[in-house]
């Protein structure tokens, strides 16, 4: 059996000749994810499971056609089982037909016809949609690069985090499901799981949602592809047979779901979340008028367990996470520089987040990591804890990994030994033991709260390219930055306009 590299080469070098056709990377995999469920579907028919797939549409049907049949009859697949509930209808929800020469679809159907998915151990199938994924984010069109983390990355935020059997984990703008994924090995290479266990790391423990359906499609396959399944629930209808006898219903609830994480509380309470949420510093709409004026109207989330309200979206996913975790839950947030230094209902829930929640560490990521020219960004860690009158947070410890760090994507991307000395460091499951060293280093919470809006933009090394202009960032780096800054000014004197104006009121 061909091994996962020379798959993912095979399948990837036919997104290029589609590429000329019209189709793009993204679009490719999207097409890839349907027909390849539907194969998988199939051969797990044969081997004696149900498919959920109705029997009109499926794959023997599908690969039997050919011309203009085949092309019709795909698009009617694609339309009908994304009406289906559970898994399949997320799966497929809003899915079009993006190869329009049915002979071009017929050469994906053959390619995908000609391996023996189901064969192949769960750790191939995933790695090969993983290897997909990963090109589609690196390619030149964005594709799902913007809702992708690196993976070494991901890995080193999990591997401190050690997230255990019987855990829920959540992921509140999950993507493709890297940091789902990556708890899920974590739990599964590190511990001798018993059967309940392994059940419960397959149906239960992992909760991803997101807004976009074509990337809830893409993460509901990677998770598929790895193993991960629906849970099935029975409930009580209040209702009774012609017996007397309670009738009861299943109901599926898929590991994955498309909705918007911020308009309201998802009911579940979480042991961990790991996320990264959508950069893209103000939530809002355009507005045509009728006289063609255009305006603009703010996204403002108002929640009861909120302490501030805001449009700037990563101060409203923070406040989520916190809201979702059990007391006593942790928690690791990837976000940008604004939500560590920004004034106004920045400083608020900064101030409140260091009282009600222990804020341990935070790690200052470098740039070059992101599809986002000039991105900074940190991941912040924290434990949710139960009310009190003196602040839960008594040190917070920052690593720097940004000073004096430069990095690419495709010609020094961020690897798994750069993070080496981070997960040293901070010592998982042994905070007593941490020590300080050049990259890292101590605040207490009395130095945080009082130095200006309880700004966590802190630095101490000593930046070499502010005096070497030859190695300064790239013009589009420096053009963000500035960018960024502009932005963060701009959002203060709104503030004050608003304040302003609210005592005219």
């Amino acid at each position: 059996m061909p091994d996962s590299s020379s798959i993912v080469s095979k399948v990837w070098n036919y997104a290029h000749v589609l590429k000329n056709a019209g189709v793009g990377y993204g679009d490719y995999v999207e097409q890839i994810t349907y027909l390849l469920f539907l194969k998988l579907a199939d051969e797990m028919t044969e081997l004696g499971f149900d498919n959920p797939i109705p029997q009109k549409f499926a794959w023997f049907e599908l690969s039997s056609k050919s011309g203009d049949d085949l092309e019709i009859h795909y698009r009617h697949t694609l339309d009908t089982l994304g009406k289906e509930p559970g898994l399949v209808g997320i799966i497929f929800r809003k899915a079009q037909n993006k190869i329009s020469n049915p002979s071009d679809l017929q050469r994906v159907i053959k390619m995908i016809a000609d391996e023996d998915w189901s064969g192949m151990d769960v750790d191939i199938k995933g790695t090969i949609y993983e290897g997909l994924l990963e090109k589609t984010a690196s390619s030149s069109d964005k594709g799902a690069g913007q809702y992708f983390t690196p993976r070494p990355l991901i890995r080193a935020i999990v591997d401190v985090m050690v997230p255990n059997p019987g855990q829920v984990i959540g992921d509140p703008a999950c993507g493709t499901g890297g940091f789902l994924l990556a708890a899920h090995d974590f739990i599964s290479d590190n511990n001798k799981l018993n059967k309940p266990q392994v059940e419960h790391l397959k149906t239960e423990a992992l909760r991803g949602t997101d807004i976009v359906p074509g990337v809830v499609s893409l993460c509901a396959m990677n998770l598929y592809l790895h193993g991960i399944q629906s849970q099935f629930v029975e409930i009580q209808t209040g209702k009774k047979d012609k017996k007397g006898k309670p009738i009861v219903e299943t109901i599926e609830i898929p590991p994955v779901d498309r909705a918007d994480a911020l308009a309201q509380p998802s009911g579940k309470k979480f042991d961990m979340i790991l996320a990264n949420p959508p950069f893209g510093k103000k939530g809002g709409y355009t507005i045509v008028g009728d006289d063609g004026k255009i305006s603009t109207e703010k996204q403002e989330y108002e929640r009861d367990e909120f302490w501030a309200t805001t449009s700037n979206k990563q101060l409203n996913f923070l406040q989520h996470i916190v809201s979702e975790l059990k007391i006593g839950g942790s928690a690791a947030v990837v976000l940008p520089d604004n939500v560590l230094f920004e004034g106004g209902a920045g400083e608020t829930i900064r101030r409140e987040l260091l009282k009600r929640c222990n804020v341990h560490t935070l790690l200052r990521l470098p740039t070059g990591l992101f599809y986002a020219q000039g991105v900074k960004a940190n991941v912040l860690f924290f434990e949710r804890k139960a009310a009190s009158e003196k602040p839960w947070t008594k040190d917070l410890w920052i690593y720097d990994l940004r000073t004096n760090q430069h990095f690419t994507l495709k010609t020094k991307p961020l690897s798994t030994k750069d993070l080496v000395d981070f997960i040293k460091v901070y010592q998982p499951g042994k905070p007593a033991k941490r020590k300080e060293t050049d990259h890292f280093k101590k605040f207490t919470y009395e130095q945080i709260v009082a130095r200006d809006k309880a700004n966590l933009d802190i630095f101490w090394l000593k930046d070499e390219s502010l005096e070497d202009t030859e190695n300064l960032p790239p013009p589009a780096e420096l053009a963000a930055e500035i960018i960024e800054s502009l932005e963060v000014a701009l959002e203060e004197f709104r503030g004050v306009e608003d304040a302003l104006a609210t005592t005219e009121d």
